[in-house]
């Protein structure tokens, strides 16, 4: 069962994804096309992205500059996985 904070995330990030990916470069003939197209996308999402609310840097450049000043908080997190 989600939250609501699940829906909100999930509304979000469809938004964007629907938008600049699905709609824009279809139509789609193969399912294994829009896996890869995907897989492209969510790299680009998290690695390449500027993100301005983290000082136009990539979140993954952010969470890694987090968990370097907070090491702690990283041992706990993987370990929840």
């Amino acid at each position: 069962m989600g939250s609501s904070y699940d829906n909100a995330l999930t509304e979000t990030i469809n938004g964007p994804y629907q938008t600049k990916l699905i709609k824009s470069r279809g139509p789609w003939r193969k399912v294994d096309h829009v896996e890869f197209a995907t897989a492209e996308w969510v790299d680009w999402f998290k690695h390449r992205r500027l993100y301005r609310y983290c000082g136009d840097i990539p979140p993954a450049e952010m969470k890694a500059a987090h968990y370097a000043q907070h090491p702690a908080q990283q041992a706990t997190a993987l370990s929840h996985r």
